[in-house]
Formats: structure tokens, C-alpha cells, sequence
């Protein structure tokens, strides 16, 4: 399946609705909902993160990453998928999509049907230090002095712009005050999700013959997210109108990139539907003397903003008509979670 020009991703500037009057902010929100809707996928300016702080953020991922393997793996993530924290190398984690992990292929072999090609990535996971039910996997601070302390920072200025997102989504779906009170109680923060990923460079020819994968098509399960890129691209969006083809998401310096995720689907009783992405070929390659192209290495940060595992999450009664019944039951966040990331963690790392 390859890349093709289908729908522009909307582009969507914020700074109004964080700083606007009445108007600016309600013409800014209701761009914001548009956008939602026809995509699930829109890219964002004005988000309110300081593009200093995200220039900061991104020189940690790279000096993390710098690190030895040995290094890194003094903060290792857990065989299983929980506690969701800590380094991953390459090969560990497998992203797959909601619909083959409904498939009988993943039930009847455990999950190893869905790793036959390897994701070759690596990645770090945070969480804030106030939940209990996933503690953070540090390093120590001898390795690398100062990152736990930025990392906790930047975790809550990101729920401080998603916390304004998510307000901009709930108005421009013209939520009561009382349903968008209910809906920012639902999502306090604590039980968000900072990631660092590294994509290292790769034969151009392994990922063409699917031998590895960046990352597959996948939705994520969280509300929403908030992802930063650098400029290298392989980012896409699965067009809903058309699927199987794919639209790329050309990155914009300073912009961020919002994604529905599972639960505001729920949450929204399908009015937004959750975005179907991947991590495909980036355009840029670079030639490594003997004729084969390698891909240039990628650095990004999703931000996944998401109920609390406790939470109990179900449709928006103003999106629930006699003519348009709920299509989905209640669930508790955490066990749509434990559901989605079941195979995720199974296998030692892959070498490429």
C-alpha cells in the first residue's frame, strides 16, 4: 500500500483560543471540531508549547538515545505491557492495529502471528510520578543528569495544552458547561503518556519488502494525541474515505499533530472517528557508499492524553438520540487498555 494525494490534512491555528476574544475563540474551536470530524487528523499551530521547550525536548530524546545500549537498558520496560514505562529497544514492542488484534490469528497463537515482521524502533515511555498503577522506570541520574527532572516538567505543560485542546474540541462540539466540566474531570492528567521514540536508520530495502516495520497502521487508545516530529516525514494517515491508501503528513516546524484516539470515539458516539496512522518509508533517504539507500534516522514525541484507568468511560449524553443510540457500551479505561496492549510485549529484541 503506498502513499497518494487524497484530502489535505487540515491545518489549524489555535493561538485565538488561547488568547482570542469570544468570537475568535468560537471560530478557532468550531475549525478544530471540522477538522475532527472529516479526519480525526488535523495538524496544529498555535497549541500554546513554546517552541524552545520543544527544541529542548527533542536535544534530550537525542542525547537518550546517543546513549549505549547498556546505558539505556538500566531503565528497562518490563517483559509485559504494564507497567507502560521505561526504554524499549528495538524489536520489543509490537504496534498492531485494533482489527488483527480482534483477529482469531492473535487469540490462537498469542500474539505471535502479529510479529512475523518486526517494529524497528525504540522508544522510552513517562508517566507522571502521581500514578500508582505505573510507576516510572528511570535511569539512574548518573547517566544522564538533569532528564528525569525536564521530562516531569514537560509531561505537565503538554496536559496544560491539552487540557486548552481538549476545551476547544468540547466547545466546538457545543458541549453544556456541565458535559465539558464532566468531560475535563474525566481527563485530570495523571494518567497520561510521554513517549520518546528514535527510529534509527534502516536499509530502505527492509522496509520496502516489509522484512522490518517503522511502525504499522494502528490506532492509538487514548482520547487524543499530541504528536511533535522532526522534518524527516514517514508520518501517514489512513484516508477513511478511501482505506488502504494513505495520505502523507508533511511536517510543519513548531506544529504539533492531533490524532482521535479509541476512547473519544466512544466518548463522542462516533462523531469523531479515531485516526488510523503509521510510521511508513520517509521520503529523505541518504546513500551509505555501496548503493543501498538508508533512511534518515526520525525523532518524534506523541503525547497521549487519556482517561484515568479507573475512569468509566461511555458516549456523551448530547450525542445520544432516539434516532442515534449509543454504539458503545460503558468500559473502564483500564481494561480497554489492558484489551488493546495485550501482545504488545512478548519478544527480545530484533537485530537489523
Amino acid at each position: 500500500m503506498g502513499s497518494y494525494e487524497g484530502p489535505t490534512i487540515p491545518v489549524v491555528d489555535l493561538s485565538s483560543f488561547f488568547s482570542g476574544g469570544a468570537e475568535h475563540q468560537q471560530q478557532a474551536a468550531d475549525q478544530l471540531a471540522k477538522a475532527c470530524r472529516d479526519l480525526g487528523f488535523v495538524a496544529i499551530t498555535g497549541h500554546g508549547v513554546p517552541s524552545e521547550l520543544l527544541r529542548e525536548a527533542f536535544d534530550w530524546s537525542k542525547k537518550l538515545f546517543e546513549l549505549s545500549h547498556e546505558d539505556k537498558m538500566k531503565a528497562p520496560h518490563p517483559a509485559s505491557s504494564m507497567p507502560h514505562r521505561g526504554y524499549s529497544p528495538p524489536g520489543l514492542e509490537k504496534v498492531y492495529s485494533k482489527k488483527l488484534c480482534e483477529g482469531d490469528d492473535a487469540e490462537t497463537s498469542q500474539g505471535k502471528s502479529l510479529r512475523k515482521v518486526k517494529d524497528f524502533k525504540e522508544s522510552y515511555e513517562i508517566g507522571s510520578e502521581d500514578n500508582p498503577s505505573q510507576p516510572n522506570i528511570w535511569l539512574p541520574e548518573t547517566i544522564l543528569p538533569g532528564y528525569r527532572k525536564f521530562m516531569l516538567h514537560f509531561y505537565w505543560e503538554l496536559n496544560k495544552s491539552a487540557q486548552m485542546i481538549l476545551q476547544a474540541i468540547g466547545q466546538g462540539l457545543q458541549l453544556e458547561d456541565s458535559e465539558l466540566a464532566n468531560l475535563l474531570r474525566l481527563h485530570p492528567g495523571q494518567n497520561n503518556q510521554l513517549r520518546l521514540l528514535h527510529y534509527p536508520p534502516v536499509p530502505a530495502e527492509l522496509l520496502q519488502n516489509q522484512i522490518v516495520a517503522r511502525m504499522p497502521a494502528h490506532t492509538d487508545w487514548s482520547s487524543f494525541t499530541l504528536l511533535f516530529q522532526d522534518d524527516c516525514g514517514g508520518l501517514e494517515l489512513e484516508d477513511p474515505r478511501n482505506p488502504g491508501l494513505f495520505i502523507p503528513a508533511t511536517p510543519i516546524a513548531n506544529a504539533l499533530v492531533l490524532n482521535i484516539g479509541d476512547m473519544f470515539q466512544r466518548i463522542s458516539n462516533d462523531t469523531f472517528k479515531t485516526a488510523t496512522h503509521r510510521v511508513a518509508l520517509p521520503p529523505l533517504q541518504q546513500n551509505r557508499g555501496d548503493g543501498a539507500n538508508l533512511t534518515r534516522a526520525r525523532y518524534s514525541i506523541p503525547y497521549f492524553f487519556a482517561p484515568n484507568d479507573d475512569a468509566v468511560v461511555e458516549c456523551l449524553p448530547s450525542t445520544v438520540r432516539e434516532d442515534r443510540p449509543a454504539a458503545y457500551e460503558p468500559i473502564m479505561f483500564k481494561d480497554y487498555g489492558a484489551w488493546r496492549s495485550k501482545y504488545a510485549y512478548q519478544q527480545p529484541e530484533v537485530e537489523v
